[in-house]
């Protein structure tokens, strides 16, 4: 039996508005405080990795706090875009979405993908049609656009491309199974359609019997670089979660990228890493439960 482990991280990039105001960098902790609770709830009582990373990723969502669900970043063209993916390391079993616009969960609809089990990735409105069909929870598209996302948007356009990215969750549970999710509106300012490496299954997300990993960054870089499962294959060969994240971070900045990732290995042991100035995270333990947003 083993001890669970509940990792998550509220994306990589521009948090420095947040380290220094107080007023702002309370929710950041509050929001990423929930996301433990309720994941590391499920954890407590017995229950799957699963449904950890889900239950913890749609807290995150909900949260306009952070660049994923509602509150996501907006695209050139003044929407929000959602992709989220999430895999069940015990067999493989993965969902993914892409393009979602009018989602009030992403990572549930790529769980429901997961438990259908007929496709792995679905993408766009006809996708999406196909998810609401199926009892995936609508909102209007405006529910998932807020003030501070427009305000980033109008900093885009004036030439400032700073980046605030991505939710994800790690988690081990008692029955020593390892699960990964990651959500994400993506890019301020990215073109209509742009997929990044979040709802990948082994670039930004990936779980199997060694390792489990979230990533939040520049996804194209982390897409080229192949992380998540390359970071994986390292834990699983030996490396530690600390060796194997600092690596796989060293590929991502040969391709001119940066961001963070979260890595949890199937003996308890995790590593939260960034290269960025600052990534939002958090970690949860039976008894002890820690966010901070640093280096």
């Amino acid at each position: 039996m083993s001890e669970p482990v509940l990792c998550i991280h509220g994306g990589a990039g521009r948090w420095s508005d947040e380290i220094a105001d107080s007023a702002l960098g309370a929710p950041v902790h509050a929001g990423l405080a929930a996301a433990l609770a309720a994941g590391g709830a499920l954890l407590a009582a017995g229950g799957s990795a699963l449904d950890a990373v889900q239950a913890a990723v749609s807290v995150l969502e909900a949260d306009p706090v952070f660049n994923a669900g509602r509150g996501g970043a907006l695209t050139s063209g003044g929407w929000v875009e959602c992709d989220a993916a999430i895999i069940d390391g015990r067999d493989g079993r993965a969902g993914a979405v892409a393009g979602l616009r009018r989602t009030r969960s992403p990572v549930a609809a790529a769980r429901h993908l997961l438990d259908e089990g007929r496709h792995v990735l679905l993408a766009g409105a006809e996708g999406e049609a196909w998810l609401h069909q199926h009892g995936v929870e609508v909102c209007p598209p405006e529910w998932l656009v807020v003030e501070r996302s427009r305000a980033e948007l109008e900093r885009w356009r004036a030439g400032d491309h700073g980046r605030r990215g991505t939710v994800g969750a790690v988690a081990l549970d008692r029955a020593g199974r390892l699960a990964a999710a990651t959500s994400t509106g993506g890019l301020t300012g990215k073109r209509p359609g742009r997929v990044g490496d979040s709802p990948l299954i082994g670039a930004g997300t990936w779980a199997d019997g060694a390792a489990a990993i979230s990533c939040t960054g520049l996804g194209e870089a982390f897409i080229r670089a192949g992380f998540a499962l390359r970071t994986a294959l390292a834990v699983g060969g030996g490396a530690t979660p600390a060796a194997a994240a600092a690596d796989g971070l060293a590929r991502v900045s040969g391709f001119g990228g940066t961001g963070g990732t979260i890595v949890l290995a199937a003996d308890g042991t995790w590593e939260l890493a960034t290269s960025d100035p600052a990534m939002a995270r958090g970690v949860w333990s039976r008894g002890s439960s820690q966010t901070w947003i640093a280096r």
